[in-house]
């Protein structure tokens, strides 16, 4: 099984330290430039690292020493909103095996395309934004990709699933992360309305055989 971390060559930031050890205090700087970071984006408004400096009442070297990049905070920020409904959904879907990853899959897919921070994001900032989540350098995709593969390898393990000779879970997850990305990002790539559920008939072809004998 993989490791759902980034794999990323990029030096971990402060707020990746931070969230990573679970005796850091909740209103260090970094957590609080997190916080204020998903506030900012969930009320829709653009994130600007000298204005969040001025919130938060540092300069804006501090918050880049906390946090990197815009890039890489905005990537740790989606990260972070994206665990957070996956293990929710972990928790609320009962179903097991092929059924599982598929449900899971199309209900976070609809939650991103419903999120009023992404479509704020993916309607002001297309072509940049989608290329931040789909490059593997930027340490978002990756991690999606892992835990797709740990969620695969979960149900494998259990019994629920078995992968044909030949198949990895890396590679089936990709797969399936590229599918759900099509269907998230269909504006930006046809023009086309987002729409989870056109996915759902596509995974279920992908994952037909996966089923334990």
């Amino acid at each position: 099984m993989r490791n759902a971390e980034p794999t990323v060559t990029l030096r971990a930031t402060k707020l990746q330290s931070a969230l990573a050890d679970p005796s850091e205090p909740r209103d260090s700087g970094p957590l609080r430039a997190l916080r204020l970071g998903i506030s900012t984006f969930m009320a829709r408004e653009r994130i600007d690292m000298s204005a969040m400096a001025r919130q938060l009442d540092i300069n804006r070297a501090t918050l880049y020493r906390w946090v990197g990049s815009r890039e890489q905070f905005l990537a740790e920020m989606i990260w972070q909103l994206t665990i957070s409904s996956l293990h929710r959904l972990e928790r609320q879907i009962r179903s097991t095996g092929p059924d599982r990853v598929i449900d899971i899959t199309i209900e976070f897919a609809a939650q991103v395309i419903d999120n009023p921070g992404m479509k704020h994001w993916l309607a002001t900032e297309g072509e940049s934004a989608m290329a931040l989540l789909t490059r593997s350098e930027a340490g978002y995709q990756p991690r999606l990709i892992g835990w797709v593969e740990e969620s695969i390898d979960g149900q494998v393990e259990s019994g629920y699933m078995r992968l044909p000779e030949g198949v990895e879970s890396h590679d089936l997850a990709y797969v399936i992360e590229r599918v759900m990305a099509g269907f998230i990002y269909l504006d930006l790539i046809t023009g086309e309305q987002p729409d989870a559920k056109r996915a759902e008939p596509l995974l279920g072809m992908l994952l037909r055989g996966t089923e334990p004998v």
